[in-house]
């Protein structure tokens, strides 16, 4: 990857400004110097010691090998292999598992017939906090097997019922009156989750159904799983899996189609995320499921009751999200069994990033539209958001929200910031700080954060996303954008209030749909922009300067580039832009593109562009888009008087090519490698939770993993760089007051 750095010079008002590209050199606007930047790719000498010492350490990794999560080794990656992984890091992250407490394909005794023993492994074998690895010893056991492939239609999730024989494995495994402590089993491949209880009493051992594992060993009695012991925070990647179960149960199962199960599932996750906040303290929530009540028809209508009941406080709490048409109309089998997939998570206290992960993967997959509606991968949702930093006092708008991947992301950064202030980051939460850092969020989220979009289901979607991470519907408002301050949609009024063009809003983030073949032609609309860039732009045919016509005005322009003047206008003067747009609208010679360049270039400073390979939008939106971030900072009244007058200063531009974005165009990820192909594993070192001989204690556990081969990261990083020692140039945006140009 290169960086460039680039010296703007001010152009003359008569002379037509080169191309904002970050590839092609101009002698009229900017002067690149191109430097070659070492990114080291694995961690230097002197680095943080290591929290395991007797853990074999891996710096290469063959083709197809993976670091076993368990005892750090390098072994085959196969598609079982991906599930044990999947499942070992889960038991250490939700279940507060030591590791050094596991073992794999651990031998069990089944049975023996005179001299002659017959085994069986276990995939995963857990012992005693502490204990010696022996069958006297064992305490749980997992069975893992590999993911069945998909195929156009979900993954029908299966009932203990249908899974005979699976059981009458794991029941074996598991023992009878000879492995006394061996109480817990779970089998999956990825999609059914199995777990039995072995219970034993006067008349023998009995195999009871459960819905989950209790998080640490203890003894249950009458008392409910979800009153019992305590709510677990969720692994990112097994927060994923039981959003994607519940979703395709009911889509497989209920016979709904794909849109109206995900609303399904989320008036659920809505109901389970107030009854946490109502419930907190009491131990006894109604979003809850009892130990044998999902395998029990009773049971089921008992669970049904209690969560209809609590869904309908949930539209009187929020009624300005929910109708009063609203209503859940699931089976009671299928509402059993995603309230016994939710109810063991904490999700308050799960990490805002591992919610924002898995609640935007099922919302993109569910509600992708048809009207250039590319929503931003992560990878360039964060770098936008590190790059422009937003704090605490700042307020922030997506004008064009989607599924609120900006919104989700400048929440989990100020958590982040905090947590470094804090000299925490990288620490799990206490109990305190997970309260704390939770209000704050909260505080944040209803005065200063804001959406908006044209379409009412990502406008819901966004705003249970934010009441999800911050415990708060926030301001997300249904409107059109463009048309704003205008407009008839319900959005409109309140946005007007609180986020007036140039009075208000610090931090503008946004990916406004793309694309000639959805244009704007509404005159209501384009009427707000003839001062600015819609206009009928030529070349004077004497001196070949870009001017706008005096007789003709366009019936139609393309949204994006009227989303560049707006994003400038809704912004106070100093405050700052992120904005994704095509590479065409940069570098393309037309006068139409050139005219919104001079534009840019006379109403703000260019702090920033980021151009990304084509492989950022592929996988995601499957479309072939090169795409720039570009980040600008709004210009004074005086400062676009100056550029207008030719007195403006040259100031330096950062600028960069992503070439890896960590994975490629389907989708897989994409590690970094040695010169014979062989790829780069770093150590990384963790703070987890885990329960140790009964008690709960932070400890660092040492891993290994591979390095994904992902730019952007590098990027942020340059970025902060640079500014150490460019500052940001033009005058300080907490010091303007008013509105600018």
């Amino acid at each position: 990857m290169a960086v460039v750095i680039a010296h703007a010079r001010t152009c003359p008002t008569e002379a037509p400004p080169a191309p904002l590209s970050t590839r092609k050199k101009s002698s009229t606007l900017m002067e690149e110097l191109t430097l070659d930047l070492d990114i080291p790719q694995q961690p230097e000498d002197g680095a943080e010691p290591a929290a395991d010492e007797t853990q074999p350490q891996v710096t290469a990794l063959e083709e197809g090998q993976v670091v076993d999560y368990i005892t750090g080794k390098a072994i085959k990656e196969t598609p079982k292999e991906k599930v044990r992984q999947r499942i070992a890091r889960a038991l250490v992250h939700e279940h507060s598992i030591d590791p050094h407490d596991m073992a794999r394909d651990f031998s069990v005794t089944v049975s023996e017939e005179g001299a002659r023993k017959r085994t069986k492994k276990a995939d995963i074998a857990i012992f005693e906090s502490g204990m010696s690895h022996t069958t006297a010893n064992l305490r749980r056991v997992v069975i893992c097997k590999q993911e069945p492939r998909r195929g156009k239609n979900v993954v029908k999730i299966r009932e203990p019922e249908q899974a005979d024989k699976d059981l009458a494995e794991l029941q074996e495994l598991m023992g009878n009156e000879d492995r006394p402590k061996c109480v817990d089993g779970m089998w999956t491949d990825g999609v059914d989750f199995f777990f039995l209880k072995k219970v034993a009493d006067d008349f023998g051992v009995t195999f009871e159904d459960r819905s989950d594992w209790e998080v640490a060993d203890g003894t249950i009695g009458s008392r409910t799983v979800a009153s019992h012991q305590r709510l677990r925070q969720a692994d990112p990647e097994m927060l994923k899996i039981a959003f994607r179960r519940c979703h395709n149960y009911i889509h497989g199962n209920e016979g709904m189609p794909k849109d109206a199960a995900f609303w399904q599932f989320l008036y659920l996750l809505f109901s389970k995320m107030y009854d946490e906040r109502v419930s907190r303290g009491t131990g006894r929530g109604r979003f809850r499921i009892g130990l044998k009540e999902m395998f029990d028809e009773d049971g089921r209508a008992a669970i049904s009751t209690r969560v209809k009941e609590l869904f309908e406080d949930v539209k009187i709490e929020y009624k300005d999200v929910f109708k009063p048409s609203d209503e859940i109309t699931l089976s009671d089998r299928a509402l059993a069994f995603i309230v016994s997939e939710l109810a063991p998570y904490d999700l308050t206290g799960t990490d805002v990033d591992a919610k924002g992960i898995a609640y935007q993967e099922l919302v993109g997959t569910n509600l992708r539209g048809d009207r250039g509606q590319y929503f931003t991968p992560r990878g360039a949702v964060n770098l936008m958001v590190e790059m422009l930093d937003p704090q605490e006092d700042e307020t922030l708008l997506d004008p064009t929200c989607g599924t609120g991947g900006f919104l989700q992301a400048t929440l989990k950064h100020l958590r982040d910031t905090w947590k470094k202030e804090a000299g925490t980051f990288g620490f799990p939460d206490t109990d305190e700080e997970r309260e704390r850092y939770g209000d704050r969020l909260k505080a944040y989220a209803e005065k200063h954060l804001f959406g908006s979009d044209f379409d009412p289901f990502l406008v819901r979607a966004t705003t249970m996303a934010i009441m999800t991470l911050a415990q708060t519907t926030g301001n997300v408002f249904h409107m059109d954008s463009l048309a704003f301050p205008r407009g008839h949609l319900t959005g409109v009024e309140p946005a007007k209030k609180k986020i007036p063009l140039g009075e208000t809003v610090d931090v503008l983030l946004t990916n406004p749909p793309f694309g000639a073949d959805i244009p704007v032609s509404d005159e209501s609309v384009l009427g707000s922009f003839r001062d600015g860039i819609a206009k009928s732009w030529g070349r004077n045919k004497e001196t070949g300067a870009v001017e706008a016509s005096s007789t003709s005005t366009p019936t139609s322009m393309a949204p994006e580039q009227l989303f560049i003047q707006r994003a400038i206008e809704w912004v106070k003067p100093g405050g700052r832009i992120g904005i994704v747009l095509p590479n065409g609208i940069l570098s393309n010679p037309g006068p139409t593109d050139e005219a919104i360049r001079r534009y840019i270039l006379e109403h703000c400073w260019v702090l920033a562009s980021v151009e990304l390979p084509v492989e950022t939008f592929v996988v995601d939106a499957n479309v072939n888009i090169l795409t720039t971030l570009l980040f600008l900072k709004r210009k004074t009244d005086q400062e676009v008087r100056n550029y207008r007058m030719g007195t403006e200063k040259p100031y330096p531009v950062f600028m960069a090519v992503a070439e890896k974005v960590g994975f490629d165009r389907r989708g897989n990820d994409l590690y970094k490698r040695e010169p014979n192909g062989d790829i780069i594993v770093e150590t990384e070192v963790v703070m987890e939770r885990l329960r140790i001989r009964g008690k709960e204690v932070t400890r660092p556990l040492r891993r290994s993993k591979p390095v994904i081969d992902n730019d952007l990261p590098v990027i942020a990083q340059k970025y902060q760089e640079f500014r150490a020692k460019h500052p940001v140039p033009g005058v300080d945006g907490r010091k303007v007051a008013g509105a600018g140009a």
